[in-house]
């Protein structure tokens, strides 16, 4: 088969592959809507207990177990993950949190913001150079959250919240030598104690849904797996197609969220709401054409896991 068609035929995989991912984390707010009456803070416990069941499974399957090994060997290393950790769980408990209450607006708008905090954040933190059109972009996302908090009254912090948190996880994560599997696996291993903990009392209290009803159950199960599911789509779209492809794919997650809040939540949509996410999509916009035109003018590398795919 010639060169040109098999890397065509990769593309074409890796594409199918990272629309599945992105669309399964666009359609998570109809799964943990079906929860009824468990508040989130019981969800994200048995969402991080399943998920490391199943991450064992699954990195057994996958032989992934040297990585993760060498990691758990230098215990003086684990402190960047163990931020990881605490990080990507405050994002999926807010998440569960937005979802239950019906403000998935604001969890859509959260994760359009977060590629801009991302370029806030290099800046800030690791004194990486801005391009014109993002420094455009990040102070119409900033002119986007006064609007909010100037018309409305009120600052959008459950979008600001998970935007920030999961920024800098993605910083954090850029620091730990683990693929996106491996390092999901150890973050969660190490959030497990205090899972397995928090269960206990609850069982104890008799406050807990698992067993109570055997739907509940399931889902509670469901939710380790549904974790992992788009985490393995995802690490085959990265092995396949460069990073601008899947930055371009990565906008998908909250639009699908978005319509899903307007066409299935019917949540209420303000003037100033619509006019906040227009001021977003145009950031956005700005901040793609330069992120494409600085990639298309310096050569490509392969692409890799981007450092922040775990998310929700």
């Amino acid at each position: 088969m010639p060169l040109q068609s098999l890397s065509d035929r990769e593309a074409a995989r890796g594409v199918g592959f990272g629309l599945a991912a992105y669309v399964m984390w666009g359609c998570f707010p109809l799964f943990f809507a079906l929860f009824e009456g468990v508040p989130a803070y019981e969800i994200l416990i048995h969402r991080v207990i399943w998920s490391c069941l199943f991450l064992v499974v699954l990195v057994t399957l996958l032989n992934r177990w040297d990585p993760i090994r060498k990691a758990l060997a230098e215990p003086r290393r684990l402190g960047r993950v163990l931020g990881c950790a605490v990080l990507i769980a405050i994002n999926w408990g807010l998440y569960i949190y937005a979802v239950e209450t019906r403000q998935v607006f604001q969890a859509s708008l959260g994760y359009f913001l977060t590629p801009l905090v991302n370029v806030a954040l290099g800046m800030l933190v690791l004194r990486e150079a801005m391009a014109g059109l993002q420094r455009v972009a990040v102070v119409l996302a900033g002119v986007a959250i006064a609007i909010q908090l100037l018309l409305l009254g009120e600052l959008p912090w459950i979008s600001l919240t998970l935007a920030l948190s999961f920024g800098t996880y993605g910083l954090l994560r850029k620091q730990v030598p683990l693929d996106g599997l491996s390092g999901l696996f150890v973050e969660t291993l190490l959030l497990l104690p205090l899972g397995l903990m928090a269960l206990a009392w609850l069982s104890a209290a008799e406050l807990s849904h698992f067993l109570s009803e055997p739907d509940i159950t399931l889902l509670l199960i469901a939710s380790g797996v549904i974790t992992a599911l788009p985490l393995l789509a995802f690490a085959g779209a990265a092995r396949r197609l460069r990073l601008a492809t899947l930055g371009f794919l990565m906008y998908l997650n909250p639009t699908i969220q978005f319509f899903i809040a307007l066409l299935v939540f019917r949540e209420p949509l303000s003037p100033t709401q619509l006019a906040t996410f227009l001021l977003i999509w145009v950031s956005l916009a700005l901040y793609s054409w330069s992120a494409w035109n600085t990639r298309t003018r310096s050569p490509l590398a392969p692409a890799g896991t981007p450092s922040s795919p775990e998310q929700r």
